[in-house]
């Protein structure tokens, strides 16, 4: 390094520089510095200087030889080496004294040359550059250049180096050209053996013809590529490949074997054939339904859910009768932690298939689904066919989870190349970009998984059969909670579970005062927080032995003594858990129960709202004030959206055409006020129709300064003329205005068929108002109704629109 940086690097021309090489033996190191075991190398010239200073300096030289030199001694050692050397002769100088004998030797030693390239494949370029050197070198050089080529060991190239005379040269290279061709001609006839194997067995066409060896193989002699593509050839041959798949396999590794290691396309061309290979094309998990099995599990991991369990139970009955019939794609929509992903493994087990699940959540690209053409460098297949070689199966139970989290990106629509995938009559030849092969996908089993429908692409959603997975009530926590949460909490915290006494109120009260949710996540959440607790206090426990020897004066009879050791021993019995220990672990509870203290001034009203995470309850409050301007307004806060505005515009409107009604003043109205509606969690947008009802009540509350029903909730669309419409989500309003302690729920009279999803704890302990228009509503909310605004004319008015 230091001659490069101090002479080659300033130096210029750089032919004017004459250095010395000597080998250097490979087991003692590149960077050894004694040259008194080998004192026989080579003068060349520099031709060219490569290389860079970073990350480190590392350069290459491009020489040309000259002679065999002799060094007599070392003149300089720092910084580089420099020594005095003898000429032992020059390659260039034309040889006069040549005999026959030695020509012989040379014509021979040319005719071998040639028999090597005849063995190699003409078509890599290092074969032609040797063919080239053949013809136009002199034939003395021919020992030099074949002996730095072939493969050869450190100390025989030593003895070519140090032959000084022509046929000494000759005569120690001849046997290692020699042994380099046996050893091509022992290759090719091993292959030429395995491809007369190939023809006899009759494979389709698949792989006849075996390639030539590479250049790397008869410089290195290394076999292990060639029996790495023995073995991808067998597993090929012991497919059960479509024709199609047969033909392009076949193809591609004859390509294959053609082609050099060291190409670029070699590893991406493996890779593809290794995936083939990988994919289960005719590899089918055996299925075992069993109707009354599959009920008990059903039954045993998921409490609750009677509707989705009965429609899994009809599928597999189905299944049973009809094997061949091809399943719909089913698609479980419900807010969070209600159990969707357990089911999809549940529906697994009971069929005896693998499962697979794939969570598209902020998945942008088309790509991920249909796979990356192998045209890109880094392209890999989608995440079907990934799903499929990992599964092993062609009939997996493949889990499409948060299929409404997928957006629209630059490099395409996710959801509309899942057309293809969940449509039954393509899906049979469903071809993924990357594999470029048809794939059969009539036997998997799709099941997605939404919380909102919403931002499902309508043709995806035509495709699925939906099936709602609402949220639970307190009376169906309470079991999943004794039952499933905190015994799996106790076990991954390695507690026994008559360690620790948890009652039915604790668990009540963690639910009610510690969580609001439709699911359970956060439930199990708090489980584990409790749990975390008591293991530092059993641990802290055993810690506490009695130890040591009693120190007494005092006779004591055999039967005394046993009840006093035992009295003394730790108690066995489990830790008491009660709401003062749930608070110091916890905290204080997050949320009440109740609403009344907010209810307690006109102009509030409790409404009920879906969410994707299950019901809400929502609180209108509204106030007025002089107005600035002698023209009264109506303004909103809350992050609301277009529908709710307009609801509440449709709200004022119907109040001033019936203020006679309500004893007030029409025209006064908004005279000379101000009116402002506010939703409070004003960080969280609301939209929907299901609030119209909710305001009209609210602002009557206001203008007539009467206080609304403070046990009662409501929800409806509402109409200009005073009809209320149905609205969705019914079950999950009503279990979150169970949640917070409210007793009475208004629902629109088309909603009562609604009613039968509620669990019968919940309807027996709730009161129902079924309304049909806004005097009815009126009439429900205020304690004392509105005599004015319900008479039979005004009700035969109403019915007629």
């Amino acid at each position: 390094m230091a001659m490069i940086k101090a002479k080659l690097l300033s130096t210029n021309p750089l032919s004017s520089v004459i250095i010395g090489i000597l080998p250097c033996d490979p087991s003692r190191g590149q960077d050894s510095t004694d040259v008194s075991d080998n004192r026989i190398g080579t003068a060349a010239t520099v031709v060219q200087v490569t290389g860079t200073n970073w990350p480190k300096p590392a350069y290459s030289l491009l020489v040309t030889g000259l002679c065999r030199v002799f060094v007599d001694r070392i003149v300089q050692h720092t910084p580089f080496l420099i020594g005095a050397v003898s000429q032992l002769e020059i390659s260039s100088k034309p040889q006069t004294d040549k005999t026959f004998a030695l020509e012989a030797r040379m014509e021979s030693f040319k005719e071998k040359a040639l028999e090597l390239l005849d063995l190699m494949d003409d078509s890599l370029p290092t074969v032609s550059r040797l063919r080239n050197l053949l013809e136009s070198l002199p034939a003395d050089q021919l020992a030099d250049i074949l002996s730095s080529i072939v493969k050869a060991s450190y100390l025989e190239k030593m003895d070519v180096l140090r032959a000084t005379t022509l046929e000494d040269r000759f005569e120690k290279a001849f046997p290692l050209l020699e042994r380099q061709i046996k050893g091509l001609k022992a290759i090719k006839e091993k292959q030429q053996k395995k491809n007369d194997k190939n023809k006899k067995r009759g494979t389709r066409g698949l792989i006849k013809v075996l390639s030539e060896p590479s250049s790397n193989d008869w410089i290195t002699g290394n076999d292990e590529n060639e029996d790495e593509l023995e073995e991808l050839e067998k597993k090929l041959k012991d497919l059960n490949l479509p024709e199609k798949a047969q033909k392009t396999a076949g193809r591609e590794l004859r390509r294959l074997k053609k082609m050099s290691p060291q190409m670029p396309e070699y590893p991406m061309l493996r890779h593809y054939l290794e995936l083939i290979t990988e994919l289960p094309w005719s590899t089918f998990s055996q299925e075992k339904i069993d109707i009354g099995k599959a009920r008990l599990d059903l039954d045993s991991e998921h409490h609750a859910l009677a509707a989705v369990k009965r429609r899994v139970l009809e599928y597999l009955a189905v299944r049973k009768l009809n094997p061949s019939l091809r399943g719909p794609i089913l698609c479980f929509a419900g807010p969070p932690g209600v159990g969707k992903t357990s089911i999809g493994k549940s529906i697994a087990k009971t069929l005896g298939r693998e499962f697979q699940r794939i969570s598209l959540g902020g998945v942008s690209d088309q790509s991920d689904i249909r796979g990356h053409r192998r045209t890109y460098i880094g392209s890999m297949p989608g995440r079907i066919i990934q799903g499929l070689k990992q599964a092993g199966t062609s009939n997996p139970v493949i889990l499409l989870d948060e299929i409404d989290k997928m957006t629209v990106g630059i490099h395409g629509d996710p959801s509309a190349a899942l057309l293809e995938v969940l449509d039954p009559e393509q899906n049979a030849n469903f071809v993924d970009h990357y594999l470029n092969l048809p794939f059969d996908l009539s036997q998997v089993l799709f099941i997605a998984t939404a919380n909102s429908l919403s931002s499902v692409n309508r043709p995806l959603l035509d495709r699925m059969e939906v099936i709602p997975v609402p949220g639970y009530s307190l009376e169906d926590k309470i079991p999943i909670a004794s039952r499933h949460l905190f015994p799996r909490q106790l076990q991954e915290h390695g507690i026994e579970e008559d360690a620790v006494g948890l009652t039915e109120d604790c668990i009540k009260f963690i639910i009610s005062r510690y969580t609001r949710e439709a699911g359970v996540r956060n439930l199990e959440r708090q489980l584990g927080t409790l749990c975390r607790a008591l293991a530092v206090k059993l641990a802290d426990t055993e810690n506490k032995e009695i130890s040591g020897n009693p120190i007494t004066n005092m006779k004591l009879d055999d039967e005394t003594k046993n009840d006093a050791e035992v009295s003394a021993q730790r108690s066995n019995l489990p830790l008491a858990v009660d709401e003062d220990f749930i608070q110091d672990i916890l905290g204080q509870p997050k949320f009440d129960s109740q609403l009344n203290g907010r209810l307690g001034v006109p102009g509030v009203a409790v409404g009920l709202a879906w969410t994707a995470v299950g019901g809400e309850t929502m609180v209108v409050e509204a106030s007025r004030m002089p107005s600035l301007r002698r023209e009264g307004q109506l303004k909103f806060t809350g992050q609301l959206g277009g529908v709710m505005q307009e609801s509440a515009m449709l709200a004022m409107s119907w109040i001033r055409c019936n203020a006679a009604k309500l004893g007030l003043a029409g025209d006064e109205v908004l005279a000379d006020q101000d009116i402002h509606l506010h939703f409070p969690a004003g960080a969280v947008g609301k939209d929907g129709p299901s609030a119209g009802v909710t305001i009209v009540t609210a602002l009557v509350s206001l203008l007539t300064e009467r206080l609304v029903r403070s046990d009662l909730a409501m929800t409806g669309e509402i109409t200009l003329r005073g009809l209320v419409l149905p609205v969705g989500g019914v079950r999950d309003k009503v279990l979150a205005a169970h949640r917070v302690g409210i007793s009475a729920v208004l629902i629109p009279t088309n909603n009562e068929k609604d009613l039968a999803e509620i669990p019968d704890t919940i309807k027996s302990s709730m009161e129902f108002i079924k309304v049909a228009n806004l005097e009815e509503v009126l009439q429900a909310a205020f304690p004392g109704g509105f005599p004015l605004i319900l008479n039979q004319e005004t009700f035969t008015q109403l019915s007629k629109l």
